[in-house]
């Protein structure tokens, strides 16, 4: 029992925080021994670059999409806008047909988004690729800090980051705005170690020539594109230059049914991309993969369960005082998830306390993913979730 709660604990601490602090650890050493630094393209070296942004449903967004997208700066014959509004029934095709810049391409029909993608790109003839959203903002060098990196051929795409915008607002979606600091920490750290793990829809580039089509069942469809290039022996660039804003979502309930439709898509990928499993294939990749993804999306939130029980029982036994310091550390924890979900329902700003709550509420997801993955109920129609 007490070897069994020793494993938890450390593949919950190493999942979490072990793997920040070896991560970190490695790329010391690889800047002590030396790395050799990556070319990155001048302005005049720019390759061709097609900007696709998926839009459905977001009239209420596209006139300040559309004015954020023409104020890029990017050279001009060598820039295409691409704006996909399959399915949309609100006034978000014509906006976007008001703009002879933007090239629109629109369906009637819902299909889902990476339906609609696959239709986009069999349009495109440029050397790159950049996917945004539509609720997402850019910064005006955001293309040419990407594309700079495709001056080295090992590149295949480059990740931007996300920065969630924090308002005062008193509930546990402030959580999201120090979860995603910490996870643009790492994915630096991933690039500069090897490869990011995969990259978020909000922003990220691919070369053209390497595009794969997932299929069409696909639920996190960006990091499926992604990771197909990274299987195929190219890296994943982290760019934190290039950056697309949003806002956190409205409340925790629409933050957790973002949540747990990622983590649905999390153990579809995980089993649909076993190979990436094998380090004798991908020594430095699969080591990153597992870490980094893998145990989030599957067995580490059930370990945090069983870790509280195990120290329950060993308490329960009699063990010496150090379990009843971790039971009570354990305790402690999770009476801070619950006081932050009870002072958000009552809008009392401590933020302190809603940062446990949202990691509960982040590993709580986790487990409804799983559930629904293979329940069968994760539709690839993502319902929106609404933003502040």
């Amino acid at each position: 029992m007490i070897i069994a709660f020793w494993i938890s604990v450390f593949i919950v601490f190493y999942t979490f925080f072990g793997y920040g602090i070896l991560l970190y650890l490695l790329v010391r050493l690889k800047r002590f021994f030396g790395s050799k630094k990556r070319r990155q393209l001048s302005y005049e070296e720019m390759p061709s670059c097609t900007l696709i942004v998926a839009a459905y449903n977001e009239a209420g967004l596209l006139e300040e999409k559309i004015a954020n997208t023409l104020a890029l700066n990017y050279p001009k014959d060598r820039l295409r806008l691409m704006f996909v509004t399959d399915g949309s029934t609100d006034e978000g095709p014509d906006i976007v047909a008001r703009y002879p810049e933007i090239t629109l391409l629109h369906s009637p029909e819902r299909k889902g988004k990476i339906a609609a993608v696959h239709r986009a790109i069999a349009g495109v003839d440029t050397d790159v690729i950049v996917f945004t959203d539509a609720n997402t903002f850019l910064n005006a060098d955001a293309l040419l800090y990407i594309c700079r990196h495709y001056g080295d051929p090992k590149v295949g795409a480059v990740a931007g980051e996300k920065r969630v915008i924090i308002d005062n607002t008193a509930d546990a979606t402030a959580g999201e705005g120090f979860y995603w600091k910490y996870e643009s920490r790492l994915k630096a750290l991933d690039s500069e170690l090897y490869s990011v793990v995969g990259a978020a829809g909000e922003l990220f580039s691919i070369r053209k020539d390497l595009y794969e089509p997932v299929p069409l069942n696909s639920v996190l469809d960006d990091f499926m594109i992604s990771m197909r290039i990274a299987e195929k022996g190219y890296v994943i660039v982290y760019e934190p230059e290039a950056y697309a804003q949003e806002d956190t979502s409205a409340n925790i309930t629409e933050e957790l049914k973002r949540k747990v439709r990622i983590a649905a898509g999390g153990i579809q990928s995980v089993i649909w991309m076993k190979a990436l499993l094998n380090p004798f294939r991908f020594p430095v990749l699969s080591f990153q993969y597992i870490s980094h993804r893998v145990l989030r999306w599957t067995v580490t939130p059930l370990l945090m369960i069983l870790a509280l029980l195990l120290n329950i029982a060993i308490v329960v036994q009699g063990a010496g005082p150090l379990y009843t310091i971790l039971l009570a550390g354990q305790v402690f924890f999770y009476v801070s998830a619950y006081l932050g979900k009870l002072l958000e329902a009552r809008k009392l700003r401590v933020k302190v306390l809603f940062v446990p709550y949202y990691f509960c509420v982040m590993n709580y997801a986790v487990l409804a993913g799983i559930v629904r993955y293979f329940s069968g109920r994760q539709s690839v129609i993502w319902e929106k979730a609404v933003r502040k």
